[in-house]
C-alpha cells in the first residue's frame, strides 16, 4: 500500500496520518489482501463467586481483606453486578420488595412514603449508612504475564476504596460518582497465573451526591442502590491499550458519507512509546503513527479530509426500523509497536447523521440522514434495584417494536452496553441525559468536587455512548437547564469527544444564555386528562403565558415527557402485586404502588372513570374500565402528535415501563402484561392509521410509512349503541409518504344514542385490510377547565357519558384456535367471530398454559381489546416463546365488556 505522510492537528494533538488508496464500502466489499491482523484484547468478566458483608461485621482493613489469609466465612455469596439490597433479597434475607408493602419492612425504610429518598439523609441506624465489602478471589491467566493489566469498573454507587492483593489501588476520594467508569492499571499488583484477591469497600450515596434517583416514579430501596451495580472485568494489553473506538458520520443530501474515526490510546508504561494505530472497515484500511509520553492517554482521530477511503459514495445507511434497515458495519482498530500488536478492539457502528432544527414556530424537529422523522417514544426505567436481566431486556425491546414506538428516553438511567447494542440492532432511537430533582440539579449546593465528578461522569458516558448509531440526542439537564458555568463544562466535553448528535440544554422550554431556546417542552400533563385535551390545545393557545407551568401539553412541538395519567394494570397483575385483603376496595396499599408527591394516589383517574363509565362495582369492573380509559387516553395522545406532524416534532409518553409493580405511567406493566394503554398505543402507531379528530369531528389518515400510499379505500361508519347505522362514507385517497390527509368531516347527526361509535377501516384496491380504528364517543360534550391547569394536569369540567355501555346485550362469540411452532416461537391463531346483531365491545384475548394455567407472558398480540361489529370475523395471532409453554397445551381465553 502506498503511504503518504501528512501532518494534521486532531483534538489538540499533533499526529501523523498515513493515507491509503481510496476504497468504497459497498454492500459487497471487494476481496483484497489485508495487512491488518489483530484480535480484540483479552478480557475476563468477574461475575460469579463474590462475597458480600457489612463493614459492621468486618474488623480487618482492606489491606488484609484483600489477601488469601483472610477468611470470608459467613459472608453472603453473590454475583456481580448487584446492589447490596438486591443481593440480600436474592439471598432471602429480606422478602421480595415488589409485593404489597414488603419494601417498607426492610431496615432503613423509614423515610416518608411518597417522598424522594435521594434528597433525604439516611437515618444513622440504617444498615446501609456504613460501607459494605465486596470480595472476589480469581486467578489470572498465565498469558497475562509480561502484559499491562487493567481492572475495569463499569459502575460503582457511590464511593469506594479498592484493594488488590494487599495493596490499595484507589481511594474513595478519587472513586466517587455513580455514572463514572473506572480503569486502573494494576500491573504492579496483579499476580498472573496465581490467585488474586480483590476487595472493594463501597459507601452509599448521601443526599448531597450525584447519585441515582427515581424521583416520583416509584419508591427507592433503603441502600439507595449502593454497590457494584455494573460489570467488573480485567483486561490485558501490551504497553498501549486502545479504548472507545468510534465512527462519526456526516451524510450528504445525495447519500454520500464522510467518516471520522477516533479512539482513545492509553500508555500503561512509564516510558515514551511510538507506534502505529491501524483501523479497518471491511476492506478499507488506514493507519497513522502516534507518539505517547509516559503514562499518557490521548484521543487520536482519522480525518476524512485526509484519509480518502473514509469518504463513501454509496454506503449502507443506518435507519430507524420504521424507515429502513438499521445497517451496521464493524470497525476494527489495532495499535502496533515495532510491528507487534499491543492491543486491538472492535465495535459495531452505523453510518447515519442525526440533525435537528427549530421550525417556524420555534419547535424542535429531528431529521435522520436529512429526512424529517417524528419521534414517538416512551420513558424508560430500570429495575428498582438495578438488577440486570438479558432476556427481560430483549422482551421489552420486542414490546417497543410491536407497539410501533421508535424512541426510548433515558432520564439519567444510562443503561448497560447490551441495551444500546439492542437499540442499534433493532433500529430504536435513544434519548439520553441527566436526571432531575436531586443533587444533579441542585447547582447552588454543589461543592468544588461535584463539578469534577459531573464533568468526568459526562466524559465517561459520552465515551461509551458516542459509537452507538441509536443515540438521538443528549440532554444536559432535565427539569432545568444547567447554569452557564456548568453548561459550558458539559458542552466542552461533548465537543472534545466528538459527540455526533444534537445537544439540548434541558428537557424543558426554558432558554439559556449559552445555547438559547431548547425547542422542546416539558409542560405536562402527567395526570389524567380527557382524550380531547390533546387536540384542543393548539400551540398553547389556551394558556399562552404559562406553557412551562402546565396546560400546554397538546399535540404540537416536541414534548419530552407527558402522559394521560395512571395505567392501572389488568386484574391479574393487581392480584400479583397485592394481598387479597387489599385488592378491593382501593386503599393505601394501592397508593404505595402509585407514585410520589401529587401522584401518591389514583383519585383523579378514578373520579373520571366513575363519572364517565359508571361507578366501579368491584375489582373486575374497575380494572376492565381502567383498560378502556387508558386505551382512549394513550391513543388520543399519540394520534394528536402524529396528525400534527411537523408542527409536532415528537412526544415521549411518561413512561414506557416501571421499576417495580406499579399503578401508574406505563404501556406494559411490571409483569410484562400488556393492557389497554399498550393496545391504544399500538393502534395509534399502526403504519396506516385512520384517525378521528376530537377537536373537529373529522377523519384523517396518517401514513407513517416512508413510501406513498395510493388508492386507499377509507370507510367510515357512525353507529348507535344498538348498531343502527347513522352515517356511512367510503372515500379513495392517496397519502404521501410520512404524510397526513383529511378524508371526511362528519356531519351533524340527529338521534344519536348517548354513547355511539365511529368505526374506521382502510383497505387497498383489492379489499385487503391495511388499518382500522374504533372509537366510542358521547353526545355529552367533554370539556376542559383550562383556567385551572397546572404542571401536571388540566381538569375536566364536564365528563363524557359512557354509562350506556353497561346496557350492551351479552354476546356469545364463536372462537376457534390452533397453534404452530415456528423456530423458538409458538404462534397461536385465534379466529373470533361475532354472530350476533349486537356489538362485542372491548374483547380481551389471553393465551394460558393449559386451561386454568398461568397467562403466557410476554406475548405479542397482533391486536387485543378489540370490538367486533355484528357479523364481523377476525383472525388474530399471539406469538410467544415456545420454551415458556413447555409441554402444556395453549388455551385461549376470551372475555370482554359484554362477552359471555
Amino acid at each position: 500500500m502506498k503511504q503518504i505522510r501528512i501532518a494534521l492537528s486532531v483534538l489538540g494533538v499533533f499526529v501523523i496520518s498515513q493515507v491509503g488508496q481510496a476504497q468504497t464500502l459497498s454492500s459487497k466489499p471487494a476481496a483484497k489482501p489485508s495487512t491488518f491482523s489483530a484480535m480484540p484484547g483479552i478480557g475476563i468478566v468477574l461475575r460469579d463467586g463474590w462475597s458480600l458483608q457489612s463493614s459492621c461485621k468486618v474488623e480487618k482493613p482492606g489491606e488484609v481483606i484483600s489477601t488469601a489469609k483472610f477468611s470470608a466465612a459467613g459472608w453472603y455469596s453473590v454475583s456481580v453486578p448487584t446492589t447490596v439490597v438486591a443481593a440480600l433479597v436474592k439471598q432471602k434475607v429480606y422478602p421480595s420488595p415488589d409485593f404489597g408493602m414488603n419494601l417498607r419492612k426492610l431496615p432503613g425504610m423509614d423515610y416518608p412514603i411518597g417522598s424522594n429518598f435521594s434528597n433525604i439523609p439516611m437515618q444513622q441506624d440504617s444498615p446501609f449508612m456504613v460501607p459494605w465489602w465486596y470480595r472476589k478471589v480469581f486467578t489470572l491467566p498465565e498469558s497475562y504475564r509480561g502484559k499491562t493489566i487493567w481492572l475495569n469498573f463499569s459502575g460503582i454507587n457511590y464511593r469506594a476504596n479498592i484493594f488488590l492483593n494487599g495493596k490499595q489501588i484507589a481511594k474513595k476520594e478519587d472513586v466517587a460518582g455513580a455514572w463514572r467508569t473506572y480503569e486502573f492499571n494494576i500491573t504492579d499488583a496483579a499476580l498472573p497465573g496465581k490467585p488474586n484477591v480483590l476487595a472493594i469497600e463501597v459507601f452509599s450515596p448521601t443526599d448531597r451526591d450525584l447519585a441515582i434517583t427515581f424521583v416520583d416514579w416509584n419508591p427507592a430501596p433503603p441502600d439507595k442502590n449502593m454497590g457494584l451495580f455494573r460489570e467488573v472485568s480485567v483486561r490485558a494489553s501490551g504497553p498501549v491499550a486502545v479504548r472507545y473506538p468510534t465512527v462519526v458520520s456526516k451524510v450528504d443530501t445525495d447519500g454520500k458519507a464522510h467518516l471520522t474515526v477516533t479512539a482513545l490510546l492509553k500508555n500503561g508504561t512509564h516510558q515514551a512509546v511510538k507506534g502505529t494505530l491501524k483501523g479497518r472497515i471491511e476492506s478499507a484500511e488506514f493507519s497513522q503513527e502516534v507518539d505517547l509520553g509516559p503514562n499518557e492517554q490521548k484521543d487520536v482521530a482519522f480525518d476524512p479530509a485526509q484519509v480518502s477511503q473514509l469518504n463513501l459514495d454509496s454506503p449502507r445507511l443506518w435507519w430507524p426500523a420504521q424507515v429502513g434497515k438499521p445497517e451496521l458495519y464493524k470497525l476494527a482498530m489495532n495499535f502496533e509497536i515495532g510491528g507487534k500488536s499491543s492491543d486491538a478492539t472492535e465495535t459495531n457502528f452505523g453510518i447515519r447523521e442525526v440533525t435537528s432544527e427549530l421550525n417556524a414556530n420555534g419547535k424542535r424537529v429531528f431529521s435522520i440522514n436529512g429526512r424529517k422523522f417524528l419521534i414517538r417514544g416512551g420513558g424508560w426505567s430500570p429495575d428498582m434495584m438495578l438488577r440486570e436481566d438479558s432476556r427481560r431486556l430483549q422482551n421489552e425491546f420486542n414490546y417497543v417494536q410491536d407497539m410501533g414506538l421508535n424512541t426510548i428516553r433515558l432520564e439519567g438511567k444510562l443503561e448497560p452496553k447490551e441495551f444500546f447494542d439492542l437499540a442499534d440492532q433493532r433500529g430504536i432511537l435513544v434519548m439520553a441525559g441527566w436526571c432531575c430533582c436531586d443533587h444533579w440539579e441542585h447547582w447552588p449546593n454543589w461543592k468544588p468536587e461535584d463539578y469534577g465528578i459531573a464533568e468526568q461522569s459526562l466524559r465517561d458516558q459520552i465515551y461509551r455512548l458516542r459509537s452507538h448509531p441509536s443515540l438521538l440526542v443528549w440532554l444536559n439537564g432535565s427539569d432545568n437547564p444547567p447554569p452557564p458555568d456548568v453548561e459550558q463544562i458539559y458542552l466542552k466535553v461533548e465537543k472534545d469527544l466528538l459527540w455526533p448528535n444534537p445537544v439540548i440544554s434541558s428537557a424543558t422550554g426554558k432558554p439559556t444564555t449559552v445555547t438559547g431556546d431548547s425547542g422542546v417542552k416539558m409542560s405536562g400533563p402527567y395526570e389524567y386528562v380527557a382524550p380531547a385535551y390533546w387536540t384542543q390545545d393548539s400551540l398553547g393557545a389556551n394558556h399562552p403565558q404559562s406553557c412551562n407551568q402546565g396546560g400546554c401539553g397538546g399535540g404540537y412541538g416536541f414534548n419530552t415527557e407527558t402522559s394521560p395519567g395512571p395505567a392501572v394494570p389488568p386484574i391479574e397483575s393487581i392480584k400479583a402485586m397485592l394481598p387479597k385483603d387489599h385488592q378491593w376496595p382501593i386503599d393505601d396499599w394501592w397508593g404505595f404502588h402509585a407514585g410520589g408527591g401529587v401522584f401518591k394516589d389514583l383519585h383523579v383517574f378514578t373520579d373520571a372513570l366513575n363519572a364517565r363509565y359508571g361507578t366501579a362495582t368491584g375489582l373486575d369492573d374497575y380494572t376492565m374500565k381502567s383498560q378502556a380509559q387508558a386505551y382512549e387516553g394513550i391513543r388520543a395522545m399519540y394520534e394528536a402528535y402524529s396528525r400534527n406532524k411537523y408542527t409536532s416534532g415528537g412526544v415521549i409518553q411518561w413512561m414506557l415501563n416501571n421499576a417495580w409493580p406499579s399503578m401508574i405511567w406505563h404501556l406494559y406493566d411490571w409483569y410484562l402484561r400488556p393492557g389497554g394503554g399498550y393496545f391504544g398505543a399500538k393502534t395509534a402507531l399502526q403504519a396506516l392509521d385512520p384517525v378521528y379528530g376530537y377537536d373537529d369531528n373529522t377523519i384523517y389518515v396518517v401514513n407513517s410509512r416512508f413510501e406513498d400510499a395510493k388508492g386507499l379505500r377509507v370507510r367510515t361508519k357512525v353507529l348507535n349503541l344498538d348498531m343502527t347505522e347513522k352515517f356511512s362514507n367510503e372515500t379513495t385517497v392517496d397519502v404521501p409518504e410520512d404524510g397526513v390527509v383529511k378524508v371526511v368531516a362528519l356531519p351533524q347527526i340527529s338521534d344519536l344514542s348517548p354513547t355511539y361509535f365511529v368505526a374506521l377501516r382502510i383497505s387497498d384496491a383489492n379489499g385487503k385490510m391495511l388499518g382500522s380504528n374504533f372509537y366510542w364517543l358521547s353526545t355529552k360534550q367533554e370539556t376542559l377547565d383550562w383556567a385551572k391547569s397546572n404542571w401536571y394536569t388540566t381538569p375536566t369540567a364536564t365528563y363524557a357519558n359512557f354509562t350506556a355501555l353497561s346496557q350492551l346485550p351479552k354476546v356469545k362469540l364463536n372462537v376457534t384456535e390452533h397453534s404452530e411452532r415456528q423456530g423458538e416461537n409458538e404462534i397461536t391463531h385465534v379466529i373470533i367471530e361475532n354472530p350476533t346483531k349486537n356489538l362485542a365491545f372491548f374483547v380481551r384475548l389471553k393465551v394460558d398454559k393449559s386451561k386454568d394455567g398461568e397467562e403466557m407472558l410476554p406475548v405479542l398480540w397482533q391486536a387485543n381489546y378489540i370490538s367486533l361489529l355484528p357479523g364481523e370475523k377476525r383472525e388474530i395471532t399471539a406469538t410467544y416463546r415456545a420454551s415458556e409453554l413447555g409441554a402444556a397445551k395453549p388455551y385461549v381465553e376470551v372475555s370482554g365488556w359484554n362477552v359471555e
